[in-house]
């Protein structure tokens, strides 16, 4: 088995800008319904939770695009950064079938000025 991983870290302040000066363009590219969804429902701390995943999902790019050597076109919505039942953030892959993957592991985090992620992947 082998195991890659990705980590990333943004300023809360980029994410917060984009959001403002693009709305649902910046939005609608990046984040899936679901994503928005749930950082929306943060109200005064949405930007932190968009953050958090705009940092897991090139955290998931990065563990993963070593690995795949170009054979897959990869964008924004085709990683997705959901919770759990117990709220632990996991990345679910979208109409990407990556049979070699057996596990992405996603760890984020926030606090007022950066979010940061952590994410390893385990292949077969």
């Amino acid at each position: 088995m082998k195991i890659t991983c990705g980590t990333d870290i943004i300023e809360i302040s980029r994410i917060k800008e984009s959001i403002e000066n693009l709305g649902n363009k910046f939005l609608e590219r990046v984040y899936t319904k679901k994503e928005i969804q749930y950082c929306e429902s943060k109200k005064s701390q949405k930007y932190q939770h968009y953050a958090a995943r705009f940092a897991a999902k090139e955290a998931v790019f990065k563990a993963v695009s070593t690995k795949l050597d170009n054979k897959y076109d990869i964008v924004w919505k085709n990683i997705e950064i959901v919770n759990d039942e117990t709220g632990r953030p996991h990345a679910d892959l979208i109409e990407l079938n990556i049979e070699e993957i057996e596990e992405i592991d996603v760890s984020v985090s926030h606090c007022k000025e950066y979010a940061v992620a952590n994410v390893v992947v385990a292949w077969r």
